[in-house]
């Protein structure tokens, strides 16, 4: 059995906005390894459900274990979040009093090299969520043209020297092809003249291969109008986000939306505190942000 190493960001804050009492039913649509639907299971015995969803096989069949004592009020799919109605609707979960997306990736995908997404540990440059997909970042790296690289750099990094990053992985890759993160992160490092500061140089450039690969925006994008017509009256979204173009996404909708198929219930996002953020370091750049249906 996989090794439960997730630790749910923001648990006491999601539950205290979802509100999961006896009965009610949810849904997780990034349900990882589990924590944040434990709770929402623990609170809504004897009889509520929830639908897990998630893209990451191993990081679903830690959660069916981990939850195993809560079948068969516990369902469980492999697919994407962006197909949560009709995988809702075909597992008998047509209105739900609450929705939540961790829009984080798991301890697990940094920790096992062979995914592709750390730059700290030698692995091949992949960084897909569903290993099922054949789309990975080897191919953006090797096959996308410099002006195409830029662009991604800069939009989906925030990355300001992304010009000039670019240059550096085509002439790089002409003489021989870019297999390894480690080998990416030492070029981009070489590209910027070296780290400064804490954050490592290659941090924003493996962010955009990693958004790119999984169309983590675009799914996003195009999920949010669609849960919200699985919640039943007074039913709600909650989203964490772990960087800007996310929380941008979110922000920008539920003010959209605000007073007409939704209230907006964080006007003023939600972070975690000093505590949560000592106990788990990666917590330090998440935002909570939730809307109720009207």
């Amino acid at each position: 059995m996989p090794r439960i190493v997730h630790v749910p960001v923001l648990l006491d804050e999601v539950i205290d906005f979802l509100k999961p009492k006896e009965k009610e039913h949810f849904i997780d649509g990034t349900v990882g390894q589990g924590g944040h639907a434990e709770a929402i299971l623990e609170r809504t015995s004897p009889s509520g459900r929830l639908l897990g969803i998630d893209r990451d096989p191993g990081n679903l069949s830690v959660a069916e274990n981990r939850l195993a004592r809560f079948a068969p009020r516990a369902v469980f799919v492999h697919d994407t979040y962006a197909h949560a109605v009709q995988q809702a609707l075909d597992h008998g979960f047509e209105q739900v009093n609450g929705i939540l997306l961790d829009l984080g990736f798991s301890s697990a995908h940094i920790e096992d090299p062979k995914r592709g997404f750390s730059f700290m540990a030698d692995g091949p440059l992949d960084m897909r969520y569903d290993p099922i997909q054949s789309f990975t970042a080897d191919i953006i790296v090797n096959q996308y043209s410099e002006e195409e690289l830029a662009r991604l750099f800069r939009t989906l990094g925030e990355e300001s020297r992304a010009r000039q990053i670019a240059k550096a992985i085509v002439d790089a890759r002409r003489k021989e092809k870019i297999t390894s993160t480690l080998a990416l992160a030492q070029l981009v490092a070489s590209a910027v003249g070296g780290r400064r500061g804490k954050i490592h140089p290659a941090t924003k450039v493996f962010q955009a291969l990693r958004i790119a690969v999984n169309d983590e925006l675009g799914q996003l994008e195009r999920a949010l109008p669609e849960l919200i017509k699985l919640l039943a009256p007074g039913g709600r979204l909650a989203v964490i986000t772990f960087h800007s173009l996310e929380d941008r996404v979110v922000k920008q909708f539920f003010a959209a939306h605000d007073g007409k198929t939704l209230k907006n219930l964080t006007k003023k996002v939600v972070k975690p505190g000093a505590e949560e953020i000592r106990r788990n370091p990666r917590a330090r750049s998440a935002k909570l942000r939730v809307a109720e249906r009207i």
